[in-house]
């Protein structure tokens, strides 16, 4: 009976293993009692000869198919920070989030943009314009919501599914709408 219990507590947990060990191994340091679900790609890769830096934080939970990419800059996260399902992170000018907050699925979250250049001039081609992204404390980010590159959201902000994060947001402000629109505050 006890082998039994062991072989299936390492069957459950040997897929977790791998992935916490392949984060690793690619450079991400991973904090104590994070979970790494299946699919999570954590990329860093090196740009104009930066590498790029992923520091999770402890407790943290990777659901399944996020995708986090430095691209030369830094994807940092506090203590007991969820993030759902195939969340999209980019962290070319630095991105970081506080403890305790909640990041629903689908969600993106970008730190850099490009300038547009005058015509003739391939957009494409041009660099990126690198702008760190803030999230606060105890913030939570609803289903789809899109955090574009130098905003801040101050702790204890909600911000509604769907919305668009183009303004900085106040501590404990709530968020709704394209582009979000403050339409009250946490008491």
């Amino acid at each position: 009976m006890k082998a039994y219990r062991f072989v299936t507590r390492w069957t459950l947990k040997w897929p977790q293993y791998m992935r916490y060990l392949g984060a690793y191994l690619s450079g991400a340091r991973i904090g104590k009692g994070s979970t790494i679900g299946p699919n999570v790609d954590v990329a860093l890769i090196t740009i104009s000869a930066r590498m790029g830096h992923i520091k999770i934080g402890e407790r943290n939970h990777l659901a399944r198919g996020v995708l986090l990419h430095p691209y030369g800059g830094t994807i940092e996260t506090g203590i007991d920070v969820y993030i759902g399902p195939f969340t999209v992170i980019y962290g070319h000018g630095g991105v970081t989030i506080g403890k305790d907050t909640l990041v629903s699925m689908h969600c993106r979250i970008l730190s850099s943009n490009h300038s547009i250049p005058p015509r003739g001039t391939i957009i494409r081609s041009q660099p990126d314009v690198l702008t760190p992204t803030r999230i606060g404390a105890d913030v939570w980010l609803g289903a789809g919501v899109t955090v574009l590159g130098g905003m801040t959201i101050g702790d204890g902000c909600v911000v509604g599914a769907g919305a668009v994060v183009a303004h900085d947001l106040p501590p404990y402000s709530i968020a709704v709408g394209v582009p979000a629109k403050i339409t009250g505050f946490r008491r």
